[in-house]
């Protein structure tokens, strides 16, 4: 049986901006008010992004708005955040990463047995036409479902 998961925040652009040639599921260490704002779904993944830095996975951008009970415990909005992954997934993404074109992003933040989890994404990233490519593609599926759709209804 599948154990259920809660998405806190999913960033849809990244599908459209990225081809995702891997996913990883990590860890991430917060402070008490961040997991607080993050259930209250007050979490933005818009323009984040992962880096390797001193052999530590760290998520820079992402904006957790600071929890409205928080008072002086309260944390910084964008302050980077370390992910927590295994030494040899670190020195893998390094070594993916110093490749022309690789990036890590961040897909979707969500809850996993009680803990936050982030999956992130070995990503390369689309240039205009390849956008374009994929707006025509799914259109034509769309037309297609459309015709498959409106025949079954007729006959």
């Amino acid at each position: 049986m599948k154990e259920p998961i809660k998405v806190a925040a999913e960033n849809r652009k990244a599908r459209h901006d990225y081809f995702i040639d891997e996913i990883y599921e990590a860890g991430i260490a917060l402070v008490g008010t961040e997991v607080k704002s993050i259930r209250a779904g007050k979490v933005s993944l818009r323009d984040s992004y992962a880096e390797i830095l001193d052999g530590e996975a760290i998520l820079q951008n992402m904006h957790i708005s600071p929890y409205d009970k928080g008072s002086h415990f309260n944390h910084d909005p964008k302050r980077p955040r370390r992910l927590l992954l295994h030494k040899r997934e670190i020195k893998r993404l390094l070594g993916m990463t110093t490749q022309k074109g690789y990036t890590l992003i961040p897909l979707r933040l969500y809850f996993k047995r009680g803990k936050v989890k982030v999956e992130l994404a070995l990503a390369r990233g689309k240039r205009l036409y390849d956008k374009r490519q994929d707006i025509a593609r799914r259109d034509a599926q769309r037309e297609i479902d459309r015709a498959l759709s409106s025949r079954r209804r007729e006959g």
